[in-house]
């Protein structure tokens, strides 16, 4: 074998210390952006509820005008739950559907509810085959303090998101305050 040839097999290769020092550095960026990316995904989550909870509201409200039937987005507060239920034969029964389910909140939200209607320790938001809604508000708070609101001000109005911002002992609209 000629010298030029053994050169030129040690050129195309690495050494141990060159990929243990790269190990290294990749180790101590993960290590710094760790702490960032929990915060991030934790966002996502509460920011994937409110559309999950949004999608809900369009489905119950473009339904309930298609089939002539009052719809119900239900809310258990205590089991941190909610599902859709549809008027057949004078009472609601949960859809026969992948939306008929019933969601949880993820583990570190909490869910606050405003003009919300309430009947026998139910709460639910109604939609009518005219297409109206009850007015009203779920509040999505996560642990590190992230706010969405899912609201409707009026009852011809559609649902939407809000972000929220704490500021003096209550939650303000960020585009309002």
């Amino acid at each position: 074998m000629s010298t030029s040839r053994i050169h030129r097999d040690r050129a195309e290769g690495f050494t141990l210390l060159e990929l243990i020092l790269v190990m290294v550095i990749l180790s101590t960026v993960l290590a710094m952006a760790a702490p960032s990316l929990r915060g991030f995904f934790a966002s996502r989550q509460t920011h994937d509820t409110a559309a999950q909870i949004l999608a809900l509201t369009q489905l119950a409200r473009s339904q309930a005008i298609s089939e002539g039937i009052i719809y119900r987005l239900n809310f258990d507060t205590k089991q941190r739950t909610y599902w859709l239920t549809a008027q057949q034969a004078g009472a609601f029964e949960e859809l026969r559907t992948g939306l008929g389910q019933v969601f949880t909140l993820p583990k570190d939200m909490v869910m606050e509810l405003e003009g919300i209607e309430e009947e026998d320790m139910d709460m639910f938001l109604v939609f009518t085959p005219q297409g109206t809604v009850t007015a009203g508000t779920v509040r999505l708070i996560d642990r590190r303090g992230l706010a969405l609101e899912v609201t409707c001000p009026t009852v011809t109005e559609s649902f939407s998101i809000v972000e929220l911002e704490y500021n003096n002992g209550r939650y303000i609209s960020k585009q309002n305050g």
